[in-house]
């Protein structure tokens, strides 16, 4: 089964918002409809975060759409579901989450080469106000100087 590798759900206000510390790549535990409304688009990770419940991590307010032929399998759109990472990550997120201020974010989602559903998460800490000025004022010069070279 040989599918192009279209699904790429991007959160693009995290870059805006946070300033990130690490990336990992997490699995997800989903229902057969979560990943059939997954692989046709039709999820939002823009308000979404992650949390730790009993030593394991779930992501909460991910938005994944009822699956139009689903009937009563489908779940609810925007419960918890469990993020898949090994324990030494699991320990090192959890260790480092105990520092103020810090929080672990969704980046990117996607269907890898064998056709599973992961997530890119970020442990993030969140700009200031004067950060994300210098971040516009940046890109600005950049789109100006690029601008000139054409």
């Amino acid at each position: 089964m040989s599918t192009e590798n279209s699904i790429n759900i991007r959160n693009k206000k995290a870059s805006f918002e946070y300033s990130f510390i690490d990336k990992y790549v997490a699995g997800l535990q989903l229902t057969g409809t979560e990943i059939k409304s997954i692989r046709e688009g039709k999820s939002t990770i823009n308000d979404a975060f992650c949390v730790f419940i009993n030593d394991e991590l779930f992501i909460r307010n991910m938005h994944i759409a009822h699956y139009f032929n689903g009937t009563y399998n489908n779940v609810e759109e925007k419960r918890d579901r469990k993020l898949l990472l090994n324990k030494p990550e699991l320990n090192k997120l959890g260790s480092k989450l105990k520092n103020q201020g810090l929080t672990i974010i969704p980046i990117r989602l996607f269907i890898n080469e064998k056709e599973y559903a992961k997530l890119e998460i970020a442990l993030a800490k969140g700009k200031k106000l004067y950060d994300k000025r210098d971040d516009i004022k940046k890109k600005d010069i950049e789109q100006e100087a690029s601008r000139r070279l054409k």
